[in-house]
């Protein structure tokens, strides 16, 4: 029987598109609408964000806000941290994808001397870094600060002093770098990423899983090779996009992408991994109530988060 502690972190700031810091408020109407008192049942506790910056000039075109971003990454590291250290296992609800940097940085934090593996359930693979970001927004970088990669090699942009100085202290955040080592993450329903994340998942062969192979093996067989892929690590960290679903079912998504998981295969994953008891931090994100109708991928979001957390419960 695990305690668990929400960890409310309503932040947009390292996303292309508005609205995702209302994700969490939408996942909680979702919860109401269906009769749950699943909000009222757990202790909880808010970050405080940094979206005013939002209404500010951009300081580092390919690192946009990374200021902010590293306010929020001390809050966020902290509050997981913290909670590991109480013995509560950490469910965060995120708006971007950005902050999962952070969250991986408070697991390390608590625990040092784990080896952390990390499955990445999302459209995108977050590898880009401010060297070689097509937009320059952070949400698409917390795997590459996780695994203290650069990608010079791809580099296409040069960068000013403040922007690698903030970058690198991302990477470096509490003393430990890299917090994840490449050949210990896993993507699922990976499908949309440029080439010089390409270059990074071949140059360390990471693993990818298509959706194609979750739907030809099923998600039990899925989960029981990744947790056999990942059988040196002592910790285990699960990050869900929920760009990671298809697109029919995700307009509610800054970067919906054809040809992903449906609902039933998400939660099926999700709430298997969660029977592991290697399984330290469940993170949702990317939820944007602005761009969906009659608030549908909260509600899918919420349905993914209560069996999951069910799951925990039961172990």
């Amino acid at each position: 029987m695990k305690n668990i502690k929400l960890i409310e972190v309503p932040s947009e700031i390292g996303a292309g598109t508005r609205g995702a810091s209302l994700g969490i408020d939408a996942i909680k109407i979702a919860a109401l609408d269906f009769m749950s008192n699943f909000f009222i049942h757990f202790p909880s506790e808010k970050v405080p964000h940094e979206n005013k910056l939002l209404h500010e000039p951009i300081e580092s075109p390919y690192a946009k806000r990374i200021k902010g971003i590293a306010t929020m990454y001390d809050r966020v590291s902290k509050a997981v941290h913290d909670t590991l250290k109480n013995n509560f296992f950490p469910v965060v609800i995120s708006g971007d994808h950005s902050m999962a940097g952070a969250t991986i940085a408070g697991i390390r934090m608590a625990k040092p001397k784990s080896r952390l593996g990390v499955i990445w359930i999302d459209a995108h693979a977050d590898l880009h870094t401010p060297y070689t970001t097509p937009s320059g927004n952070l949400h698409g970088m917390p795997l590459a600060l996780s695994i203290n990669e650069d990608n010079e090699d791809m580099a296409v942009h040069e960068l000013d002093d403040e922007t690698k100085k903030q970058w690198n202290g991302l990477k470096t955040l509490g003393k430990i770098a890299p917090k994840v080592l490449p050949e210990d993450v896993v993507f699922i329903s990976l499908r949309d990423f440029e080439k010089e994340e390409k270059y990074l998942i071949d140059k360390y062969g990471m693993k990818v899983i298509s959706t194609n192979e979750v739907r030809r093996k099923g998600p039990e067989n899925v989960v029981r090779s990744v947790i056999r892929y990942l059988s040196d690590c002592t910790d285990i960290y699960i990050s869900f996009d929920v760009d990671s679903l298809d697109s029919s079912i995700s307009k509610g998504t800054g970067t919906p992408v054809s040809n992903g998981l449906r609902e039933r295969e998400a939660e099926d994953l999700i709430s298997k991994f969660m029977q592991n008891r290697k399984i330290c931090c469940f993170e949702i994100t990317e939820v944007n109530p602005t761009l969906d109708k009659e608030n549908l991928m909260s509600e899918i979001a919420f349905n993914i988060l209560q069996r999951s957390v069910n799951v925990l419960m039961m172990n």
